[in-house]
């Protein structure tokens, strides 16, 4: 009877620990189904790009030509920099690119999204016109820019021309050292402020409209409502907007390889397109992993301060 009496218990015990192994061996499984879905994306993101990333972050400390073997080069390609003026030119361009291209772009795209924002004629063919340039083809817009702003024939200079500016004095646009950053300024805000138009406007939809009725109870003018209540509403998707307008312009590339090819002399070099030269004209591929290497420290640093600069506005 007392052996008869244990037998209840023991199964218990047995069907306990049957019921933890399934509930773990569902976890499991569903963790194994979950990975499964996640594993040919992640096979492909560490090939084609965590790959390729930690290796030219090693390639940046090498000497290598593509073809003869792979030398150590320790923090020699770091210490040419400083004696390479197409890397000095390269990186102050880029600062000087993204210190105008950015706010212009952001305030043309503000714009346009409060103007078309309102109840007007032809709002959505304005709308698609606006945002058709940065669906258009990169090629077929720069060559219709370059006819645009041809310094000889263009229609930009004919109309400079028709309002009096003297012919000496007409800009050479792409073709003059003095202008070729402000044509590519130029065709990076018309190229982007359609874009980040919608997302203005779509932030813009989420502005509370009581705000705007209390305002107008309170006597507030336009200019007001704007800045007291639009600008602080849109502090998100302003910020949004600013990080992606940054990391763009950092990176910028096919414009100024469509435009200019960094000329006149290096009016137009980029870090990008200096990362193109070395690597695939000089072939200098460690070289150019190292430039690579510190305009990635320089785009998460000011994207860190960005950050951190909007954790101090909440």
């Amino acid at each position: 009877m007392a052996v008869s009496s244990l037998e209840p218990a023991g199964g218990a015990t047995v069907r306990r620990k049957r019921k933890v192994l399934s509930k773990r061996q569902q976890k499991l499984r569903a963790g194994l189904v979950a990975y499964s879905f996640i594993a040919p994306n992640f096979l492909g993101f560490a090939i084609f790009t965590l790959g390729p990333i930690i290796f030219a972050f090693a390639l940046a400390f090498m000497h290598w030509d593509g073809s003869n073997p792979i030398q150590f080069a320790g923090l020699s390609n770091f210490f040419a920099l400083f004696h390479d003026s197409a890397f000095i030119a390269a990186f102050w361009n880029t600062i000087i690119y993204t210190v105008f291209s950015v706010p212009l772009t952001m305030a043309c795209s503000l714009g346009l999204a409060l103007l078309l924002n309102q109840k007007i004629f032809g709002r959505d063919f304005f709308r698609a016109a606006m945002f058709f340039p940065y669906v258009a083809s990169l090629v077929a817009a720069a060559v219709v820019w370059n006819m645009l702003f041809n310094p000889a024939m263009g229609p930009v200079n004919m109309i400079l021309y028709t309002l009096g500016v003297d012919p000496k004095n007409l800009p050479g646009w792409a073709a003059d050292k003095d202008w070729a950053m402000v044509t590519i300024i130029l065709f990076g805000i018309w190229k982007q402020a359609g874009y980040f138009m919608v997302i203005y406007l779509a932030g813009l939809q989420g502005v509370n409209r009581e705000l705007y009725e209390a305002a107008d109870l309170d006597g507030a003018n336009a200019w007001q409502k704007f800045w007291n209540v639009t600008i602080p509403q849109l502090a998100p998707t302003t910020f949004f907007v600013s990080v992606m307008l940054t990391i763009n312009s950092f990176k910028v590339f096919d414009q100024v390889y469509m435009i200019t090819q960094g000329g006149p002399g290096t009016s137009t070099l980029v870090l990008v397109y200096h990362i193109y030269n070395e690597a695939f004209i000089s072939w200098d591929l460690g070289y150019s992993s190292m430039v690579a290497l510190v305009l990635f420290a320089l785009v998460l640093t000011v994207t860190l301060v960005q950050f951190r600069y909007s954790r101090s506005l909440d």
